[in-house]
């Protein structure tokens, strides 16, 4: 059955440019995405556009200028020298989509069974580690209404999560581990923020994400499509591969919008209050994401460098993300077979 399977790779997304007017056409496709914003239609388009779009476009323009490369955008650029060269080493057609913009999961499907019409089934693999409603969910949901309405009679399987798996597991610790080798005082795992709903939403079960004392730690169904689970597992196996002290890290989680209760600690506050604490030299990491983007290299790298110096710290390394190490194009061509 392989030699009839193809594969689509599907990442975030990013605006065509830098200008404020791409900015816009790219933040109402992602921000009206029900998923992302899920509150009835009419709701969502009032806080869109009506408040979000008048506003957004032009600070998030600012930050995107400060990390563009000369090639485009850092997520884009990246996606396509990963999927280049895990395409050498997989023997089936592959094609690279993203969930929001010109590079539509539509049309990596499309062009994935028009150049292939041989093909029976796709392999969906979302280049999100963890599942979470906004991205896997999405993700999925998007591709699975693509196949019904035009592709009906081919299959679709999918690479859910990959949080846990070894070989990711490894990549990530070698990445880290060549920046502890230097002295640090602290190690900030930061991860995407979501909505605390969106937890309660996905919980299969119905009464175990956030309702029960210690739900990530007690076994239950909802793990599978649990984000907050999946991410402190992540972290557990990273800290154990690297036998990091447990004085010497924590979780916190960046980027959130407010009205609503997201997850917390927030990575802000927290790099403030490690830098207050005396914490002079921290090192973060984001595993949630596998190629550097905005809130990596803005967020993160610049945002968060300035906040941790103003409270008084003195060194800020973060680690990059996964992008083209070796061990992570190998981890990912594995998970196409």
């Amino acid at each position: 059955m392989s030699n009839k399977q193809g594969v689509l790779l599907v990442n975030l997304g990013s605006p065509e440019s830098t200008d404020p007017k791409d900015v816009k056409v790219y933040l109402r496709e992602f921000l009206m995405d029900e998923h992302v914003i899920d509150v009835p239609y009419w709701k969502r388009w009032l806080l869109i556009e009506g408040i979000i779009l008048n506003t957004r476009p032009k600070k998030s323009a600012a930050a995107y200028q400060k990390i563009w490369w000369k090639e485009g955008s850092p997520l884009i650029v990246l996606s396509q020298r990963v999927f280049e060269k895990v395409r050498k080493k997989v023997d089936k057609p592959m094609e690279l989509a993203m969930r929001y913009g010109k590079m539509s999961i539509e049309k990596g499907l499309t062009d994935l069974f028009t150049k292939n019409p041989e093909l029976e089934e796709v392999k969906l693999i979302p280049l999100y580690p963890h599942y979470a409603k906004a991205s896997t969910h999405s993700v999925i949901e998007k591709a699975e209404e693509i196949m019904k309405e035009k592709f009906p009679s081919k299959k679709m399987t999918c690479l859910q999560s990959f949080y846990n798996e070894e070989n990711y597991i490894s990549a990530q610790s070698k990445q880290l581990g060549k920046y502890l080798e230097e002295d640090y005082d602290h190690l900030l795992f930061s991860y995407h923020g979501i909505p605390e709903r969106h937890l309660t939403k996905l919980d299969p079960t119905g009464g175990h994400c956030l309702k029960c004392d210690n739900c990530c730690e007690v076994k239950s169904e909802a793990h599978k499509v649990c984000y907050r689970h999946q991410v402190f597992e992540t972290t557990r196996l990273i800290v154990e591969k690297l036998k990091i002290p447990k004085d010497k890290y924590s979780v916190s989680f960046q980027s959130r919008l407010a009205g609503t209760p997201w997850l917390t600690p927030y990575t802000d506050f927290e790099i403030e209050r490690l830098a207050k604490e005396g914490k002079t030299r921290i090192v973060l990491i984001s595993p949630a994401f596998v190629s550097d983007c905005l809130e990596t290299l803005e967020e993160l790298g610049m945002e968060g460098k300035e906040d941790f110096l103003k409270a008084g710290g003195e060194e800020y390394t973060l680690v990059p993300c996964l992008n083209e190490q070796e061990d992570w194009v190998d981890t990912l061509a594995g998970y196409c077979l």
